[in-house]
């Protein structure tokens, strides 16, 4: 296989550990914890791994636990940094005992039922260190969530002496490990369940879990290209970029990349949802803007969208739950794509009903028809920001006749998403990834499972991050998905009353008078620190660092 120079280079970089995971480790455990919502029926879900602490390392006398097999699975979208949870998971268990195998499942936890495998070898992780994508052993959706798909994945790890399974993913992900450690620690089969944190949304974070790989890697390379356009922007002066960022569930995206590149305009799902604010107010809020940097001569701008942004526009909201229960009613399943429409407008109240037919054609057979495996909208085929750019022209021309507006208003449009799932890892993610693989080694040997493998105090020089583990119950409350109630883990949003939020709240109305563009340019991985190994904004922010 080629590889470029930088591949090449990058292949040599040898991640940064906490101190407490350089030797043997010994465990400090806190106090039973509870789950943050729906305490009674959580721990009646999970009786075998629900109340457990804490977890810390620190620095030990002698190496714990006893040989074992390990297996791993990538589930869920991509993530810069997956490779290294991998390796540092590798060479951890391999510090423990040399004999220790490592056994990838191929294609996400299908891989798991369907006892499609490969053993991860010295050869072949030393081609993947520091590297994006989940290429090494792909990833998939597949929900772990049947008897029978728990019971085949039992067959195959004892057939290859497995002990313990990894699943890196996000919340759906380790919802599903935590499931699938309750049903074995309930059967006294002996395997070990650890989760680890992915998704570049942002989303997977609590006190415990201060960032979820990826997001520092995504946010970075997102605001490379932002920063380009503004400068495009900048040079030209007669284009507004609408720039669709990923985000479905919360826009932590959106408010990071905000933040290091200072657009006109960045909206914020989270507060049009607390506001209450109709789509019409939303395009208004931009109309002002463009009309205010148009009587200064300014015919140009950029506008930053989380991709989630419709659903929490509160009667859109509303329309898409009623439309969740409703396609999850069985006699749509072998219904036609119009046959489902004129089905779902049937079963509306008159409220979701005019809400529905006030939307584009195309908007509204996506809200209709197109699900992910875990029953969402799939938000990110929505364009939201052409529905946006377009009802903001409909807007200006109504503001030109009444003579609020004197301007132009030509618009491109853009949208990062693929673009920062795979690229290669910060040194932060480098380090953040590698940290977290290793640590899920010494869970295992430590005899835990339900849990997830944690590393905190992250704005600090690696050497000072704290390494542990949480229990997956502490994450969860009961939501209702796809027309059932489940037990999942809690979605953190963007919090108003944070720091990150204030922070650019207390900026934007500046950001969007005046041109106040930033240029992050390139991730770097080789310089100063003060350019190279820096969280993100919102890290440091939350931090207060």
């Amino acid at each position: 296989m080629e590889k470029s120079s930088l591949q090449i280079a990058r292949a040599s970089y040898q991640p940064k550990l906490p101190k407490a995971l350089l030797g043997p480790v010994a465990v400090q455990e806190g106090a039973p914890t509870q789950s943050v919502g729906d305490q009674a029926e959580i721990k009646a879900l999970f009786p075998n791994t629900y109340g457990m602490p804490v977890v810390e390392f620190v620095p030990g006398t002698r190496q714990t636990g006893a040989a074992v097999n390990v297996g791993v699975i990538l589930s869920g979208g991509q993530a810069p940094g997956g490779h290294n949870v991998i390796s540092g998971l590798f060479d951890g268990i391999k510090a423990l005992n040399p004999q220790n195998k490592l056994y990838g499942f191929l294609m996400g936890p299908g891989g798991l039922v369907d006892h499609k495998y490969v053993e991860i070898t010295p050869e072949l992780i030393d081609e993947y260190r520091n590297t994006g994508g989940f290429d090494i052993i792909g990833s998939g959706r597949t929900k772990l969530e049947e008897v029978d798909q728990f019971e085949s994945g039992l067959q195959i790890l004892r057939q290859l002496g497995i002990g313990a399974l990894v699943i890196i993913g996000g919340d759906d992900s380790n919802t599903n490990a935590c499931v699938l450690a309750e049903y074995y620690a309930a059967k006294k089969y002996g395997i070990q369940v650890i989760g680890c944190p992915k998704t570049i949304d942002g989303d997977l974070k609590n006190a415990q879990i201060e960032t979820s790989f990826g997001f520092d890697t995504a946010t970075k390379t997102y605001s490379e290209l932002i920063g380009n356009i503004e400068r495009d922007c900048n040079s030209a002066r007669k284009y507004w970029h609408f720039i669709k960022l990923m985000g479905r569930s919360a826009s932590h995206i959106a408010l990071e990349c905000a933040l290091q590149t200072q657009p006109n305009i960045c909206l914020v799902s989270e507060e049009v949802e607390a506001l209450g604010q109709s789509l019409d107010e939303i395009v208004s809020y931009i109309a002002d803007v463009v009309a205010a940097r148009a009587a200064k001569g300014m015919n140009f701008g950029t506008v930053l969208i989380p991709e989630g942004l419709i659903e929490f526009i509160p009667s859109i909201k509303k329309l898409i739950a009623q439309l969740n229960d409703v396609l999850a009613l069985p006699e749509t399943k072998e219904m036609g794509r119009s046959e489902t429409i004129d089905f779902a407008k049937s079963h509306l109240s008159a409220e979701n009903l005019a809400v529905f037919n006030s939307l584009p054609v195309g908007v509204a057979r996506q809200l209709a028809l197109d699900r992910d495996p875990h029953g969402n909208v799939q938000v990110s085929l929505i364009e939201t920001e052409k529905l946006l750019s377009t009802m903001v022209a409909q807007k200006l021309e109504k503001m030109k006749k009444e003579g609020l507006y004197s301007g132009k208003f030509s618009t491109l449009h853009h949208f990062f998403g693929y673009e920062g799932r795979c690229a290669a890892p910060s040194n932060f993610d480098a380090d953040y990834c590698y940290s977290l693989g290793y640590n899920a080694s010494r869970l295992i040997a430590c005899g835990k499972t339900g849990y997830m493998s944690v590393i905190r105090n992250t704005t600090a020089p690696a050497a000072e991050w704290i390494a542990g583990g949480v229990p997956i119950t502490m994450m969860m409350n009961l939501e209702r998905r796809s027309g059932k109630v489940k037990p999942v883990i809690r979605k953190a949003l963007v919090e108003l009353d944070g720091a990150p939020f204030k922070y650019f709240a207390a900026h934007r109305e500046r950001w969007a008078a005046e041109t106040c563009f930033v240029y992050p340019g390139a991730i770097q991985y080789w310089g100063p620190s003060e350019v190279c190994d820096q969280p993100t904004k919102t890290l440091k922010l939350e931090q207060q660092k």
